[in-house]
């Protein structure tokens, strides 16, 4: 397996991708897989504009059709030239896997192969079919402060624009989570001072939001503890102030992501909730640690995952349907709070 760690990716795609025809990407941030996706596509040289050299399949055309993605790399382009098959929404599908592993083997020297993927555990067969050295797998994790100052950097540059220190920080507060809801962040902030030379503390605030003019917690809490009513009561405070409902989205991704790493720490070292709260839970506010224990007792990390991914959607889909963001967020903390009441029976 040739694993390209965050940092590695930039060089990686200038001097080394083209040396391998099979990829594998994959991740909790869905809006980086994408973005990373679509980099390495357009390093394939393919023509992406061309419908007979590009092949663009859902994960599931594959589970119903095993031999599809094989048939599909092997066969020859109708006007020649090389082809790439790019398939999305890959999870854990045994012919997504099999197919993977065949082709590993022995790459065609005329396709490329891209495979878009959610979270995939270690212990997923599609995983280890991409440990063959033959294919290129590139992990997606949320951004870190550096990978994140890096985007600013790099988004501010094209613009010709700098950002003050104090600007800096507040933008920071506001991005993370998904590589393409913050770069539509950093875009639409770029907009409104498309005029301006310097962006300061001011317009991050004006068109933004300050993510610190309203707590967050009690709306995060009443998803947790699986009241609707209170989430309700939450969300007007929330949107009564003009504090965009996405960060509650945010804030909600924050505290699952959280809950599963104390959840795989439990796993992992066969410790009690309270236990794992005396180590990883130190940084909680007092009066929310009950909460937090509770939510450890009853949320499966097979759960916890499916819910990061339902958070995750929701905000890619609130950064690309704006006019829709208030309703995509409401429905889908409805829909969390809905499964933390049933699990909490």
């Amino acid at each position: 397996m040739s694993e390209i760690k965050s940092h590695e990716f930039d060089g990686f795609l200038k001097s080394s991708a083209r040396h391998y025809r099979l990829f594998l990407i994959y991740g909790p941030d869905v809006g980086l897989v994408s973005e990373r996706a679509a980099l390495i596509a357009k390093a394939t040289g393919v023509d992406l504009n061309d419908p007979f050299s590009v092949i663009k399949l859902d994960s599931h055309d594959i589970q119903s059709d095993p031999g599809r993605l094989l048939d599909e790399m092997n066969a020859f382009g109708l006007f020649g030239g090389e082809k790439l098959i790019w398939v999305k929404g890959v999870a854990n599908e045994k012919g997504v896997a099999d197919g993977l592993k065949i082709l590993a083997e022995a790459p065609p020297e005329g396709s490329y192969l891209i495979l878009e993927a959610g979270d995939l555990k270690k212990t997923s067969a599609t995983r280890k079919a991409g440990e063959a050295r033959s294919v290129a797998v590139i992990p997606c994790y949320q951004d870190d402060a550096r990978a994140l100052n890096a985007l600013i950097d790099a988004e501010f540059a094209a613009a010709g624009k700098r950002l003050t220190p104090d600007a800096r920080a507040l933008l920071l507060e506001s991005l993370g989570g998904d590589r393409r809801a913050s770069r539509n962040e950093i875009s639409k902030l770029l907009l409104y001072c498309q005029e301006e030379a310097v962006v300061d503390e001011a317009h991050v605030e004006a068109i933004i939001g300050d993510a610190s003019a309203i707590s967050t917690d009690e709306a995060v809490d009443a998803v947790l503890s699986g009241n609707a009513d209170q989430l309700l009561h939450a969300v007007q405070k929330i949107t009564t102030s003009k504090t965009p409902i996405f960060l509650v989205l945010q804030a909600c991704l924050r505290q699952f992501q959280q809950l599963d790493v104390m959840r795989l720490e439990a796993e992992e070292k066969k410790l009690q909730p309270a236990q794992v709260m005396q180590t990883l839970g130190r940084s909680i506010h007092f009066k929310r640690k009950p909460l937090i224990e509770k939510a450890l007792r009853v949320w499966t990390s097979e759960a916890l995952a499916q819910e990061m991914k339902r958070l995750q959607g929701a905000i890619l889909s609130t950064r690309r349907q704006a006019s829709l963001e208030d309703t995509i967020a409401l429905q889908t903390l409805l829909a969390v709070t809905l499964q933390s009441a049933r699990r909490s029976r």
